[in-house]
């Protein structure tokens, strides 16, 4: 099991930048390292959808279209930290996201069913 906790969240106007990260609490006997997380974001009225995708030690990395080169998506293995830099934010970005873990931190995952494990959600408006 584990558990997943998302903060820095808000509003910022067009064009603006936040940075969200994600806490996590490994079950016992398994690091972060060993899990493959991702970022996924939820429209109002809309399907949860990808983001952004990375493996166990960082050196594989995946973005969405809609994101890449704004987004930048890292990990701090000693402190069990996941990170998501927004620049450049569209009110198109405006979404609850989730960070969420695979058990195989082999490789990145960017579908939603490979996710074992997911955060509560922060809520990131952009206003025009």
């Amino acid at each position: 099991q584990v558990q997943l906790v998302e903060s820095g969240g808000g509003s910022v106007q067009a064009g603006g930048s936040l940075r969200l990260s994600c806490a996590a609490s490994a079950a016992s006997g398994r690091t972060f390292s060993s899990y493959a997380m991702g970022w996924f974001r939820q429209a109002q009225g809309k399907e949860r959808e990808f983001v952004a995708a990375i493996d166990g030690d960082g050196s594989l990395i995946y973005y969405a279209d809609s994101v890449k080169g704004r987004f930048t998506i890292s990990r701090d293995n000693a402190k069990n930290t996941l990170f998501l830099q927004m620049n450049s934010l569209k009110p198109e970005d405006t979404a609850v996201y989730y960070c969420a873990a695979a058990a195989d931190g082999w490789k990145y995952y960017i579908e939603f069913s490979d996710y074992d494990f997911w955060g509560q959600g922060a809520q990131v408006t952009v206003s025009s």
